[in-house]
This record gives structure tokens, sequence and C-alpha cells, in this order.
């Protein structure tokens, strides 16, 4: 009995460490959308390595390629969102996150980033109704993309009180 209680432990806690090594691998913080369903294409590469190094335009240039080329890619569309809000085109972002969501409204990420959008626009509420589907796609276990878009309201909480 001691022995099978020792090793389901052991099991639990290689598996917690397997799944921290997952989440904290390095660009595991740059969640830029539900890669499973991302189109293999050179330019949402570009894209997304145009992110990494910040360069809005190239990263713009890029995915207006790919949403182009997979109109039906609700990554790309994301991705395209996340430059345009960047570079603080917001009516752009709002758009092409407003087309992710439309494609695959369980897209965590596009529902943080919209929800970041409307906090620099002082659109709180509509903020937390995308924390809200948070929430709900996110139950029972809290995903990454609650997690930022909670800290980023109550930073905006507390900043405009």
């Amino acid at each position: 009995m001691a022995c099978l209680l020792f090793y389901r432990i052991r099991r639990t806690l290689a598996l917690a460490a397997a799944c921290a090594l997952v989440c904290l691998a390095p660009g595991a913080a740059a969640n830029m959308g539900n890669d499973d369903k991302a189109p293999d294409d050179a330019n949402i590469a570009a894209g997304r390595k145009a992110i990494e190094s910040r360069d809005w335009a190239a990263a713009i240039a890029a995915l207006e390629k790919a949403v182009a080329a997979y109109p039906d890619s609700a990554d790309a569309h994301n991705w395209l969102g996340f430059a345009h809000r960047k570079r603080g085109n917001y009516q752009a972002a709002f758009e092409a996150y407003g087309r992710a969501l439309k494609l695959d409204p369980r897209h965590r990420a596009a529902h943080e980033y919209i929800g970041e959008a409307y906090l620099a626009t002082g659109q709180l509420a509509k903020a937390e109704a995308h924390l809200s589907e948070l929430a709900r796609l996110c139950n029972p276990i809290p995903c990454e993309e609650l997690r930022q878009l909670k800290r980023a309201v109550a930073e905006y909480r507390k900043s405009n009180p």
C-alpha cells in the first residue's frame, strides 16, 4: 500500500514538473494564439518573428499576407490584431480580433488581447466581458490568458479609480 501511494505521489510530481517546464519554456509567456490551428505558412512565421523583434510594421505586412492567404485562420487574425494594437492602431486591432473571435469564439488569446485593447481605449466594461468569457473558457483550471487579463484589469482599476 505504501509503495502504491509513493508511486502515485512520484508520478503526480513528475507530471507537475513536466507541465511547469512546458509553461515556463522560452516564449511561453508570448501567448500568440492557439498554435494547433495555425497553418504552416512563411508569412505567419515571418509575422511572428517580427512580433518577437517588436517590428510592428514588418509583422503587419507579413500577417496581412497571411490573412489574405488563410482568411479562415483565427490565429493569423489574432496575430495581426496583436501587431496593430502594439503599433497603436486600435481600430484595426479590434477588426482583426473580432474576425479571430468570429472564426473561433473559444480563442483564448484573442479574448485576452481584445480585452487589453479595450483597456487601452478606456472601455473597462468591454474588457470585463472578455474577462468573464475567459473565466468560462478556462474553467475549471485557470489559464494564462485569464491570469494576464485579470492582472491588466486590476492594474487599470488601480490607475483609473
